[in-house]
């Protein structure tokens, strides 16, 4: 059985809007394996993002943690000192950002950038240091270590510089890694050798990684397991294969038929009419319901549970049909 690294219970967060809270993310649970990398999806303002950045305690000060437990390798992160989470950042969990020229210092060489999350959680010679770094940068697939180290960020190429970034995140050997969106802005050559770079560290290092996106495509590329969120809530969850084969929520169907294929070139990709509802919005029912395109009068009137297909396939929605599910689970 697995051991589970990261377990989150019932975690909700709201964004203060004047004296008004709006509930982002509503009572989500999930858990990571070690040595998992566990993908969540869905379009903007699904509330993915937060979830992640709510893990580390990164979250902006307008926007708070209302509930919930986060449990990392025992510890419950929404308890524990500034102090504590400052420790545990950059030394046990690396994180990746989606555009990496606003996460790095436009005005440090790379080599000190790097350098600093070793200074910062580890005792080590200046030479030692050095010697980190030059490895690290050779272990993302950097070309030139030494002249990448004395380069600036707007020197390197954007694939140049997510490498930088998985860099940092991995020098100290963490647990786990939030990578959020982390191919988004790439060229898909670039995308696939970076997707390759995680899962290549993810076997080596075992370490875990939660993985956003937008794109099922990409998600089934690197991911074990996934979540699909939609309206701040967790609506399907299953293995990639099982997404992949398989989708039963409407919602999760269309961000599979929207993936672009040989065979649709050019034709019209399909969509998902309608969008997200906005946080202020009254919700009833299911949150899909007025994009559904099999929507019933159950899903209008009463919110849906989440109902378990198999051992390891999971939708909340009235109109998943047990029955034949678990043939399906049985062929």
């Amino acid at each position: 059985m697995s051991e589970v690294l990261l377990r989150v219970q019932n975690l909700s967060i709201a964004i203060q809007n004047g004296k008004e809270n709006l509930t982002a993310v509503d009572s989500i649970s999930f858990h990571i394996n070690k040595g998992e990398i566990l993908g969540i999806v869905g379009e903007s303002g699904c509330g993915k993002s937060l979830t992640a950045l709510s893990i580390p305690g990164l979250l902006q000060n307008e926007i708070k943690v209302l509930s919930g437990n986060t449990y990392f390798d025992g510890r419950n992160l929404l308890e524990i000192s500034k102090e504590e989470k400052r420790q545990i950042n950059g030394k046990e969990i690396g994180i990746i950002y989606q555009e990496p020229m606003t996460s790095l210092n436009p005005l440090m060489k790379i080599g000190k950038q790097v350098a600093e999350v070793v200074i910062l959680h580890e005792k080590k010679t200046k030479k030692a240091v050095y010697n980190d770094v030059y490895e690290v940068l050779k272990k993302v697939g950097l070309p030139d270590p030494l002249k990448s180290m004395d380069s600036y960020p707007h020197q390197l190429s954007g694939g140049m510089r997510q490498r930088v970034m998985i860099a940092m995140a991995i020098i100290c050997k963490p647990k786990l890694i939030i990578a959020d969106e982390p191919t988004t802005a790439l060229d898909v050559t670039i995308q696939v050798q970076i997707l390759e770079l995680l899962k290549e560290i993810n076997k080596e290092y075992n370490t875990s990684i939660l993985f956003i996106s937008h794109d099922l495509g990409v998600i089934n590329r690197i991911c074990d397991r996934v979540l699909v969120m939609y309206s701040g809530k967790i609506i399907e969850e299953g293995s990639a294969r099982t997404i992949l084969i398989h989708p039963v929520h409407e919602y999760t169907k269309g961000l599979m038929e929207s993936i672009p294929t040989r065979e649709q070139k050019g034709k019209k990709l399909k969509c998902i009419e309608g969008r997200v509802p906005s946080l202020s919005e009254k919700k009833y029912g299911c949150p899909f319901a007025p994009r559904c395109v099999n929507v019933r009068d159950i899903c209008i009137l009463e919110a849906p549970k989440m109902q378990a297909l198999s051992m390891s396939h999971q939708v909340s929605c009235h109109l998943a049909d047990l029955e034949s599910e678990m043939e399906y689970v049985r062929i």
